[in-house]
């Protein structure tokens, strides 16, 4: 049986209806978010960000946007404050209150005691003559034309709009700061971005006893047990006081072995590449992985004034989880 229903039609529609939304929120990017920003700037405490329903969902994600991108943030549910979890805001806080109708009545609930406590509160709404945005002392505006749910219900291009406009805060706030990208990594050691944000070269090269290595007099031979005993792929070769003269990898072999040399009575230094490519041990890991990436090469020796340290290879950077 023929499904004649336009899934994608659909699906279209959708994403032109939240493009929509998105362009028309600029408009409410004016003074009353300047006012935000600066506030949350001057905070000494917390953003406390709280939503029900919907709007909780996105809050969480307005809170974890803010605190990775330097400002202290979390979500607390307005229902579990009234039982407890107020406790969690203090003197010196913002309040961010969520909520499209500007109604929500959890949240209306915490005001008297927010304003007991001297605590600013900034509401998001698409709704200016709301409660909330009455009640706060800043309102940011995310009135949407529709929502695109054919009943007008569902909330879709609303929550769109605030996700957005919380990354706005969130970076715009990040750019005044001058967070720089080693902040960025510090409140994210784990997962795919600690790994290239944080991990040095130093932390993935092999080095002592692992660093394949010989000097310039030894023959072809000799490299090549090298290079198999250490397993990179090349070798690199120094000279008496460990300053790096060249490489020699599988790839100088396979060419040496077509010109039919004598790999038993040639020296390594007559056939080695010289001033091969290097990185410092201090560099990110992630720096290494594009140097190798746009030399079109797979490993990599590593020197310090000179000095070999260390060696690495595309499968110590697939390893560590940089690529």
């Amino acid at each position: 049986m023929s499904n004649t229903f336009d899934y994608c039609a659909h699906g279209r529609k959708v994403i032109e209806i939240e493009a929509e939304a998105l362009q028309n929120l600029t408009q409410y990017i004016n003074g009353s978010f300047t006012e935000a920003c600066e506030l949350i700037a001057r905070c000494p405490g917390k953003v406390i960000v709280m939503g029900m329903g919907k709007s909780g969902h996105i809050g969480n994600k307005i809170a974890a946007s803010l605190a990775s991108t330097g400002t202290p943030a979390f979500f607390v549910h307005p229902g579990e404050a009234s039982h407890g979890d107020l406790g969690m805001i203090k003197q010196g806080d913002v309040v961010l209150a969520i909520s499209n109708s500007g109604e929500a009545s959890e949240v209306l609930a915490l005001l008297p005691v927010i304003k007991r406590l001297g605590i600013p509160m900034i509401s998001m709404t698409g709704k200016p003559e709301s409660s909330m945005a009455k009640l706060s002392q800043i309102h940011l505006q995310i009135t949407v034309k529709k929502e695109a749910c054919p009943l007008n219900l569902a909330p879709t291009s609303s929550t769109t709009a605030t996700l957005a406009m919380g990354d706005a805060l969130a970076i715009a706030l990040m750019e005044s700061r001058g967070f720089t990208a080693d902040d960025f990594a510090l409140s994210h050691p784990g997962g795919a971005l600690g790994r290239k944000l944080l991990m040095r070269i130093s932390d993935v090269m092999h080095s002592g006893e692992l660093l394949p290595v010989i000097t310039e007099e030894a023959s072809i031979k000799d490299a090549l047990l090298e290079v198999s005993r250490k397993g990179l792929g090349m070798t690199a070769i120094i000279d008496n006081d460990q300053q790096l003269l060249g490489i020699f990898t599988d790839g100088d072999l396979r060419r040496l072995l077509d010109n039919r040399v004598d790999i038993h009575s040639t020296s390594i230094g007559e056939v080695m590449t010289r001033n091969p490519a290097t990185i410092a041990p201090q560099l990110l890991a992630a720096e290494g992985l594009k140097l190798m990436e746009d030399k079109k090469i797979n490993g990599l020796l590593v020197t310090d004034n000179g000095k070999l340290v260390g060696a690495l290879n595309m499968h110590d950077l697939l390893k560590a989880g940089v690529m």
